[in-house]
């Protein structure tokens, strides 16, 4: 069954196609669940991750996702800051340009 609150692209795409959003969806839970990382660190890396392929839609997603898993802004900044030495000071800067967007709003 497609995920109603999906922004966007995203939703309009689970609602087009549900057969394929369900096997996406199943494909990320059998992820998560294939190893012992915990929720709040696969929050972390996924966000990590949203950083580095330089995605200012998945970060905004991840940032939202974690928020909502109680993750806080300054442990979600914190991930923007190590990208510093490995993708460099403006992809962080980017990175916490994005997260703000989701943890400051009013």
């Amino acid at each position: 069954m497609p995920e109603k609150n999906l922004p966007g692209v995203a939703g309009k795409v689970a609602e087009t196609y549900p057969d394929i959003w369900n096997a996406y969806a199943a494909l990320g839970a059998a992820c998560a669940e294939s190893g012992p990382l915990d929720a709040k660190t696969r929050r972390l890396v996924k966000l990590a991750l949203a950083i580095g392929a330089a995605s200012e839609g998945a970060t905004h997603s991840h940032a939202r996702r974690a928020a909502d898993d109680g993750v806080n802004a300054a442990e979600m900044k914190q991930v923007a800051l190590l990208a510093i030495p490995t993708l460099g000071f403006p992809r962080a800067v980017a990175a916490l340009t994005w997260i703000e967007d989701i943890t400051e709003k009013p």
